[in-house]
């Protein structure tokens, strides 16, 4: 069956054994845990370390989470590979590289990540760095055992991200082409219904086409404000027509999602994301998100 989960990004302040708890307590089957190097984050919900690659315990991580019977179901951690400044695309290569080997030596079977963009530049320009970059990236994953899953979220909501995104994998004639150039059975996806929504697609047909590919699952919903749409169009900064909510206060339809998930024969964990302002003014509030959301898609995953 699916087994609900957490992204731990929600929680920075708390301790592994503390997210951990959390998890157990709030009703939770497994946790995404987040690797950021440890460090300040250039923006909201990165730079979370939850499990430290650089300074990894692996008996300690190990028993921590099999003593609250919560799975890792993967290490997160969400760069820009493909940055326009080489040193920072090169820590962030550098870094990613480290997680991987930190989920071979956890046997956690996946790490979710970005491709990276240069959001300057086309995509044909942009294809290049990735011909130069990721082959050798998922060969390495490959053989550490690790699986490498791509949400596919445009990271495109604000001026500083305007007008490309900083991550190239956001539609389907994206993925196919990514997949046909490295057709790896470690290289996949981490999907995320709510980026679907705000860019007018359908988010349950690619779970059809995709379903080979389908490693890791985010549950984040998103509402789209056709108000603002109307006044603002589709070339305005996304942000500025809709809002991330916890799933159910949104316009991805979840009966069908689960629905489709179950008939594609997914059996892997679906993580909560919560990236919900009206819950982020306190912990209690974010760990109150993250109980409403397990209590709303329980309901789904009994019958996927």
């Amino acid at each position: 069956m699916i087994r609900l989960g957490l992204v731990s990004a929600i929680l920075p302040e708390l301790t592994l054994e503390q997210v951990l708890d959390t998890c157990a307590r709030e009703g939770y089957q497994c946790v995404e845990l987040m690797c950021w190097p440890r460090g300040a984050a250039e923006r909201r919900y990165a730079g979370v370390t939850h499990v430290d690659v650089n300074n990894l315990d692996v008996d300690a991580v190990l028993e921590a989470a099999a003593s609250r019977k919560i799975e890792i179901s993967g290490l997160g951690y969400y760069p820009n590979p493909l940055a326009p400044d080489a040193a920072e695309a090169e820590a962030a290569l550098k870094h990613l590289r480290r997680v991987i080997v930190g989920a071979s030596k956890l046997s956690v079977p996946v790490v979710n990540t970005f491709i990276g963009r240069d959001w300057t530049k086309s995509l044909k320009d942009n294809w290049e760095r990735f011909r130069g970059v990721w082959p050798d990236l998922v060969k390495f994953a490959e053989d550490q055992g690790v699986k490498v899953a791509i949400e596919n979220c445009p990271m495109l909501f604000t001026n500083d991200e305007w007008p490309g995104g900083k991550n190239l994998a956001v539609s389907p004639a994206i993925w196919r082409r990514m997949f046909e150039e490295i057709p790896s059975a470690s290289f996949g996806l981490n999907y995320d219904p709510s980026h679907m929504i705000w860019q007018q697609m359908d988010a349950i047909r690619p779970l059809r086409e995709f379903r080979s590919r389908l490693f890791h699952v985010h549950a984040k919903d998103a509402r789209v404000d056709r108000e603002s749409l109307n006044d603002v169009g589709i070339l305005a900064t996304p942000l500025e027509y809709h809002s991330p909510r916890i799933p159910g206060l949104g316009d991805v339809d979840w009966p069908a999602f689960f629905a489709e998930l179950g008939r594609c024969g997914y059996r892997g964990p679906v993580c909560v994301e919560v990236e919900d302002k009206t819950f982020e003014g306190s912990l209690e509030d974010r760990v109150l998100a993250a109980r409403q959301s397990r209590a709303f898609l329980s309901q789904f995953c009994a019958h996927s």
